[in-house]
């Protein structure tokens, strides 16, 4: 397993951008697909992006599709999400996730994650 921390959630304005960091210790990232997942309050934990092992094949729920991407470097074992043309209703703890899986495509939001961060908050208000 992966052991994984979460960094540069905050407070911005409709319409703005955030990027968001996890940072990974263990042996194991190089080989595990990771995502993005977040939760609202009063709401389940949904899965946001994933990104296979490779870093070649990326997933996005719907409703970020277009507005975020998702990196990794295998070598510093890092990845991040970039948010764009944020609203209100992205506002939620976004966890970062890995799975030791050869995962890719749309089977990156169906997989079971294993390891998990502590979670950073991003609220989206004016």
């Amino acid at each position: 397993q992966v052991q994984l921390v979460e960094s540069g959630g905050g407070w911005v304005q409709p319409g703005g951008s955030l990027t968001l960091s996890c940072a990974a210790s263990g042996d194991t990232f190089s080989s595990s697909a990771m995502a993005w997942f977040r939760q609202a309050p009063g709401k389940e934990r949904e899965f946001v992006a994933g990104i296979n092992w490779s870093g070649g094949s990326t997933y996005f729920t719907k409703s970020v599709n277009g507005r975020a991407t998702i990196d990794r470097d295998n070598a510093k074992k890092t990845m991040s999400l970039e948010l764009n043309s944020l609203k209100p209703e992205d506002t939620a703890v976004y966890y970062c996730a890995a799975a030791l899986d050869r995962a890719y495509g749309s089977s990156l939001s169906r997989i079971r994650y294993n390891s998990w961060g502590q979670g950073t908050q991003v609220t989206v208000s004016s």
